[in-house]
């Protein structure tokens, strides 16, 4: 039977559920960290809103340029439905992806590549090398997907260049990004496009990824130990720390254990040891003493002697002679580590168990490969993280359906240090948000006033406390400034304003559709601009944000806009004007207008915290109010 057949089957027989529950709903069971955002995904979007539509897909060369491509991994399947349900749902399909091609000899070319996805698919795909649109490209007509250019030949990708991403995106109506081993990068083909695109999602392989990376960090189920590998202990601390403060044991297998070892006062080779480390070792040994949960270091090694032919001996971990290394695990580590592990309902294996001069497959790792087996057919929930952990995986365990399989390490390192995924944060922009407007406002038919980028909440909680007849919505990025507004609105009980944590660029519409009212004011008020970056200035202020603005505004419904340098209000006139779908005018009715065409006064009489720091130091604010005509 052909690839290609193999892959139809598979295809043709995979659920669009992909797992039982959604994502959302995972992620809302609680207990993993707080730097994963709600994410609009592939399979919740609505699949009649796909025909017809431009979709522009990252997607993963790893898995599915991988020599040889592997049909056992899940993810690969479920990166190429993810393509195959686009296309059937009607879908113009652009795909986009860097893959090296001195490592793949048999792809050095875009063509080359696309004739390999062709076979996969059983569909045209068809290179171009025009990095501007769908919608400009010559061979859209003879092509049932268009592959673009290897973006490795771009700088601009790295850069995360805005005007890249503008090209990129050029003509798209939706992102799907099926690139998660990459999601800890910010790239112009992962989170610059989703500036320019209506709606940004996560495709199957995606969501499917984060979801294993949720059921790798989620610590439900106790007892649950952490099996750490690999070296560079330094960088990781943050990680460490954090494992150690949510685990029941850890056990440290790989060169990271030397200096823990050193660290609790053992005996081991200094070569093997890193000093600079020493500090944070005993951070980790210290919470974890705090916790009474147990460290686990190996207690012997088979270790070699680097001669030719090559002699293995074992030694105890506290006496390896000098000149020999280690190469492996010893029984009694084994045996011990097999201890541990048999009381337990949750392992995470992250990291190779390897040592500076051993080979990644060593006859201590696939021992402890099929010891996470056994386990694993009982009630234990194994994740494996890692290219040399899931290789030794692959290779010992007929059922590797067993496992939490996740092969980029390097993504779960950066969560589990509690950093944001860029490429997940920025598919947060296109989530449909489902608020309960009765409960968190008294009376949420009054009119709706919403500011975008609302900063401290100066403006809006002024406001609440001024008129009450109205409700205020304050919308900002910055999730501490929301928190402390919302600190601030139940210090002052106030019952007809709230605040959103989120990028208001995209999900403006979905939000303030759904409220039952009607929007009579929006505002924009001193947009940070950024002169070392001119590509970079009123970012906020992007077509889809504008277009939703006059759509969701009532008939004579006002725009408010103002800033304190004349470039960016003059700026944010221009696109008002622009693409307001010419339902958007300028109100100079009963105002005081001066100089430039500017409003001499604000008109409510409640200043921002950044209005009132300018008028303070004595520099003009430029004003301007719009209006919603018929």
């Amino acid at each position: 039977m052909g690839l290609a057949c193999i892959t139809e089957i598979m295809l043709g027989g995979m659920d669009v559920m992909v797992f039982g529950r959604s994502l959302k709903e995972n992620i809302c069971d609680g207990g993993q960290l707080d730097t994963i955002p709600h994410v609009l995904t592939l399979r919740e979007y609505p699949k009649e809103k796909l025909s017809g539509k431009v979709v522009l897909v990252r997607f993963d060369s790893t898995l599915l340029l991988g020599e040889p491509l592997d049909l056992k991994i899940s993810s690969v399947n479920e990166a190429l439905f993810t393509i195959k349900y686009l296309y059937d749902a009607g879908a113009k399909v652009l795909l986009v992806s860097n893959w090296n091609s001195p490592n793949n000899p048999m792809f050095l070319s875009a063509k080359s590549v696309a004739d390999y996805l062709s076979s996969l698919l059983q569909l045209k795909v068809v290179p171009t090398n025009c990095i501007s649109g769908y919608m400009q490209s010559r061979v859209q007509d003879e092509a049932d997907i268009l592959l673009f250019e290897n973006l490795s030949k771009f700088r601009e990708e790295l850069a995360n260049c805005f005007v890249f991403a503008e090209k990129l995106s050029s003509g798209v109506d939706i992102f799907v990004n099926d690139a998660f081993s990459q999601s800890h990068k910010i790239l112009a083909s992962n989170v610059g496009v989703t500036r320019f695109c209506a709606a940004s999602v996560a495709g199957f392989q995606f969501e499917k990824d984060l979801f294993r990376l949720i059921e790798a960090t989620m610590s439900k189920e106790t007892p649950n130990v952490a099996i750490i590998g690999g070296g560079n202990i330094l960088d990781k601390a943050p990680a460490l720390h954090f494992l150690a403060s949510i685990c029941d044991g850890l056990v440290f297998v790989g060169l990271m254990a030397f200096q823990i070892m050193h660290a609790l006062g053992q005996p081991v080779p200094l070569n093997l040891v890193e000093r600079s480390t020493t500090k944070d070792s005993l951070k980790i040994i210290q919470l974890a003493q705090t916790r009474n949960i147990p460290v686990l270091v190996p207690k012997d090694f088979w270790c070699s002697s680097g001669s030719f032919p090559k002699h293995l001996d074992l030694f105890p971990a506290h006496g390896i002679p000098e000149g020999w290394s280690p190469v492996g695990l010893g029984p009694v580590s084994l045996d011990e580590i097999a201890c541990l592990l048999s009381k337990c309902k949750k392992i995470l294996w992250i990291g190779p168990v390897k040592f500076q001069t051993s080979e990644e497959d060593t006859h201590g790792a696939s021992k402890l490969a099929m010891m996470l087996t056994e386990l694993g057919k009982d009630v234990c929930s194994v994740s494996v993280v890692g290219n040399a952990a899931c290789n030794i995986i692959m290779k010992t365990s007929r059922c590797p359906s067993l496992y939490n399989i996740i092969e980029n390490a390097s993504v779960v390192w950066e969560f589990l240090k509690g950093r944001k995924l860029p490429g997940v944060t920025a598919l947060d922009r296109a989530y449909p948000f489902d608020i309960d407007w009765d409960t968190i406002l008294y009376d949420p038919t009054q009119p709706l006033i919403v500011d975008i980028g609302s900063g401290n909440g100066l403006f809006i909680l002024g406001m609440a406390r001024k008129q009450k007849q109205f409700n205020y919505l304050g919308l900002e990025i910055n999730d501490k400034l929301v928190r402390r507004c919302l600190n601030s609105v139940r210090t002052y009980g106030l019952k007809n304003v709230y605040f959103i944590a989120t990028n208001a660029t995209s999900t403006f519409r979905s939000i303030v559709s759904s409220y039952p009212g009607k929007l009579i004011l929006a505002s924009v008020q001193c947009p940070n601009p950024d002169f070392n970056k001119p590509e970079h200035r009123w970012r906020m202020l992007q077509r889809s944000l504008i277009e939703a603005i006059a759509d969701l505004l009532v008939s004579n419904g006002k725009v408010f806009l103002q800033s304190d340098i004349e470039a960016v209000a003059l700026r944010m006139k221009e696109q008002f004007l622009i693409y307001g779908k010419g339902k958007l005018a300028i109100v100079e009715d009963d105002m005081k207008v001066g100089q430039g065409g500017w409003l001499e006064e604000n008109p409510f009489g409640v200043w921002s915290d950044w209005e009132r720091h300018v008028i303070d130091r004595g520099d003009p604010m430029y004003r301007l109010m719009i209006s919603k005509v018929d």
